[in-house]
């Protein structure tokens, strides 16, 4: 079992058994009744809390302990909203359904003349999730290092943890062609990359080695950087059994300390973990090991422009459950950034959100058949409260068009 896993085992959730009490939260907890049941009584879902019923029908949501409820979100918002679905204090039989729902009135689910007290009412993030060189390895730890028997379990044979691409109608992709359609993706990267006999390739973020093995059989030499201990052990072990131990080198490395010089620089869905303030580092380096003629191709996870700019100091429920320090940033930023920072100049990007959508939905299905085995690895019912929670709630988000994955390819003017 891994520290991390040690640390999500059963019965350490500090603070989840614990709801909010006192004047102050019976005050939040009357307010945000009345801005929730004045939010979904418009949407089409419907909302059973014991002999209430609010909605315009559509997929049910039904609170179990209505007075937990009300005083979780009341008090934490957002966060609470997902800590009371942990506990059990509601439930939905069509979760993904219901959350895709809220998240396609995301912007508009609060009154607009309340938006204007966000800096107040919500939380801040951490200093000890901002993603200096001090605190990264433990943000990536906290996610990546839980369990590479875990991530197995739900995760095509390529252990691609990333959004696949598929080839037709994403919705209409059948389970068995996951797998084709990750390496598809991959495959689509390092040919917007160039990647070809004898390129020198530095990919920024190494997942379970599955790009390191496609550049390699190309001809490539790569230089892989990962801060995931339990990713690196099974990437060197894949890349070995592949017979590309030659080609291949896996390293723990920031990737601020990069050195050398490439032709190519790929990064899979890493930017997310950098935050908001690091994003000119990252794209700076990324300038400066680029060897001329390179190209650069990152697949990113992005959100709209003023949600980004609106929700950057503001600390969610998968910050805290999930990924520690992650912020996802707007093609727009990632197109400023690199204009004024950099010598780099990106193209078109290529959008592939309702495939993240769909990629999601079957790891989801393929967590919730092996919630046993999940449960034999030594976590608890909690975790898979969360996993389930955190899968369906990040595809909603995809189906609903609130936030985006592209890939992204940038060359020297």
């Amino acid at each position: 079992m891994t520290v991390t896993q040690q640390r999500l085992s059963a019965n350490h959730w500090p603070g989840l058994d614990v709801v909010p009490s006192g004047p102050r939260a019976r005050v939040s907890a009357r307010i945000a009744k009345r801005l929730f049941v004045a939010a979904l009584s418009r949407l089409d879902v419907t909302v059973i809390a014991g002999d209430e019923t609010w909605g315009k029908g559509g997929p049910v949501m039904v609170i179990h302990r209505p007075e937990e409820f009300w005083a979780r979100i009341g008090r934490h918002q957002l966060i609470g909203f997902g800590e009371a679905y942990l506990t059990g204090a509601w439930d939905a039989e069509d979760l993904g359904g219901f959350l895709q729902v809220l998240a396609a009135e995301m912007q508009d689910l609060v009154p607009a003349s309340l938006q204007k007290l966000r800096a107040v009412v919500v939380k801040r993030p951490p200093r000890t999730q901002k993603s200096n060189t001090r605190n990264s390895q433990t943000n990536i730890a906290h996610h990546y290092d839980l369990s590479n028997q875990l991530f197995e379990l739900f995760l095509d044979p390529t252990l691609s943890y990333s959004s696949a691409l598929f080839e037709g109608d994403p919705e209409l992709a059948p389970a068995d062609e996951l797998e084709a359609a990750q390496g598809r993706k991959i495959d689509r990267l390092l040919d917007e990359a160039g990647v070809g006999e004898g390129s020198r390739v530095l990919e920024i973020g190494s997942g379970w080695g599955e790009l390191c093995i496609r550049a390699a059989r190309r001809g490539a030499t790569i230089t892989s950087l990962t801060l995931s201990v339990e990713q690196k052990a099974l990437a060197d072990e894949r890349i070995a059994a592949a017979g590309f131990a030659d080609r291949c080198s896996v390293e723990i490395c920031d990737y601020r300390d990069v050195t050398g010089s490439y032709d190519a620089v790929v990064s899979v869905e890493m930017i997310e973990a950098v935050g908001w303030q690091y994003w000119r580092t990252y794209f700076e380096t990324i300038d400066r090991v680029l060897a001329p003629g390179g190209k650069v191709a990152i697949q990113a996870i992005t959100m709209p422009h003023d949600r980004m700019l609106a929700t950057r100091n503001t600390y969610t429920w998968i910050n805290k459950y999930i990924f520690p320090g992650g912020f996802l940033p707007s093609v727009q930023v990632v197109d400023e950034i690199t204009r004024e920072h950099t010598t780099l100049r990106m193209s078109p990007a290529h959008s592939m959100g309702q495939h993240y959508a769909r990629t999601l939905q079957l790891w989801d299905e393929a967590f919730l058949a092996h919630s046993t085995d999940v449960l034999r690895l030594g976590f608890d019912e909690t975790f898979l409260r969360m996993w389930h929670f955190y899968l369906d709630y990040s595809r909603a988000g995809f189906a609903s068009g609130y936030i985006d994955v592209n890939q992204l390819t940038f060359a020297r003017t």
